[in-house]
């Protein structure tokens, strides 16, 4: 017979560390690191702060990670899920519906550009991103081309890591150790244009995609998936012109396209969605984290109407699903997120206050390890260079040096949570809740300023 082995009784931070140390597997996380260090362990939070287990305060930058858009520590929000457990506190969506369920895939419905009208839930973004691949394909299969299987994503890109997702995902060090992928995933140059030569077409970068379209075969190419404003490399808008140049290069080889907005959607950019401010439509969208601002884990996948016909005939059936995707709870929550969204118009906060929040960022180009600003909305980042002149990067070694070196450590030791990032090049990310106003932005360039100065000491001494 099996031994059962006690609960552990926790009785205070002391005891927090040993069994974080000694029991939780962190994701992403370089385990070796906290040996001889604490792990931080966050325990409340409200509006756009949150404390650890030792009492200190912080601003959160990242906003969880990227999702806690409306800010910590709604109430109605945990009204709504304790409400939903006692009336249902949970049924499949497999041949089943529930109210919430429905209600939600219809308000959703109602806010998406165009006929996407058809919303697959999933418990969160690697899933959309999954569900969106599995039905592109699936798609073509259905309609008679079943060749067209290819994805075309871009360098640096995140789309999630489970294996379908990391597929199309770009970043070559969350792709080695998991070889051989799932096949099909192509790769293209991203928008990033501050190292691009003046004279460059600044459409290049879509024109990329249909050079690779081309390349691959347009007979085998199923889909192109894009974030509005990409996250890996640094919040990497988009040129003027560029998504509508992709539309129409999609349209020319009969290829869909997937916007994955799983950060981009729920007001990160002002608008319900991403797409929506640059003026495109998609095939599909993909969306998680601030659908619910990350108070209980859920998804979407929300395809057209075009894309939902060849499902409807007969014995037609989508064979993909998650067990808890579109869960009554997380519904409930959603729906009250939406709510508050509206209430407080929080799309309408952020594209109001943008412009002080980049300005802000703006003013720290006089530091000289402060080589670029960019972004969009309440996602910005800062990218940090060796020599501003020539925009000279620095390598591994200096990067590592400068961001987990120096950077992460100090930054959060002032009292700011953000990302500093090597993905690409260096950078700083911001992507604070929607609550901020002036006084975050202040709070946010307190401890920027000093610290990005002495970093820029640092590496040039």
């Amino acid at each position: 017979m099996a031994t059962m082995k006690a609960r552990p009784a926790v009785a205070g931070s002391a005891d927090l560390q040993e069994l974080a140390k000694r029991h939780l597997w962190m994701h992403f996380t370089r385990l070796g690191a906290f040996d001889r260090a604490e792990v931080p362990i966050i325990v409340r939070g409200e509006g756009p702060y949150v404390w650890d287990d030792h009492g200190n305060r912080y601003l959160d930058g990242l906003a969880g990670l990227f999702c806690v858009n409306a800010g910590h520590g709604r109430e109605e929000l945990a009204e709504a899920a304790a409400a939903q457990i006692r009336e249902l506190d949970f049924y499949i969506t497999w041949s089943f519906a529930h109210p919430r369920a429905i209600e939600l895939a219809a308000r959703i419905a109602s806010l998406t550009p165009g006929d996407l009208n058809r919303v697959f839930f999933t418990s969160g973004g690697s899933e959309a991103v999954e569900s969106a691949i599995k039905l592109a394909r699936n798609y073509y299969r259905l309609t008679g081309r079943g060749a067209k299987h290819k994805l075309i994503a871009r360098e640096i890109a995140y789309h999630g890591t489970s294996l379908g997702a990391l597929s199309v995902t770009g970043i070559t060090s969350l792709r080695a150790p998991f070889e051989p992928h799932a096949p099909g995933g192509c790769h293209v140059p991203n928008t990033d244009s501050y190292r691009w030569p003046e004279d460059r077409d600044p459409l290049w970068a879509a024109d990329q995609i249909e050079e690779r379209i081309l390349f691959e075969h347009p007979d085998t190419v199923a889909a192109v998936v894009l974030e509005p404003v990409q996250n890996a490399g640094g919040c990497i808008p988009p040129q003027e012109g560029y998504f509508q140049r992709v539309r129409e290069i999609c349209d020319r080889h009969d290829v869909l396209l997937i916007s994955d907005e799983v950060i981009c959607s729920w007001g990160r950019l002002g608008h319900w969605f991403g797409s929506q401010r640059y003026g495109y439509q998609p095939d599909i969208i993909t969306t998680a984290k601030a659908l619910t601002s990350a108070n209980i884990p859920m998804g979407a996948m929300i395809a057209s109407d075009r894309l939902a016909e060849p499902f409807l005939e007969d014995k037609a059936m989508f064979a993909h699903g998650f067990t808890f995707a579109g869960h009554p709870v997380a519904a409930a929550v959603a729906m009250a997120n939406l709510d508050i969204f509206e209430r407080e118009d929080l799309n309408g906060h952020v594209l109001r206050k943008e412009g002080e929040f980049r300005a802000m960022l703006e003013s720290l180009r006089d530091i000289p390890i402060v080589g670029d600003v960019r972004g969009a909305g309440f996602f910005q980042a800062v990218e940090l260079v060796k020599d501003r002149d020539t925009k000279e990067g620095f390598n591994d070694e200096e990067s590592e040096e400068l961001l987990r070196g120096f950077l992460s450590g100090e930054l959060y030791r002032r009292g700011l949570i953000c990302r500093a990032d090597d993905r690409g090049d260096p950078v700083v990310q911001l992507s604070p809740t929607l609550v901020c106003d002036t006084q975050q932005f202040e709070e946010i360039e307190s401890v920027l300023r000093p610290v990005l100065t002495q970093a820029s000491n640092r590496m040039r001494g």
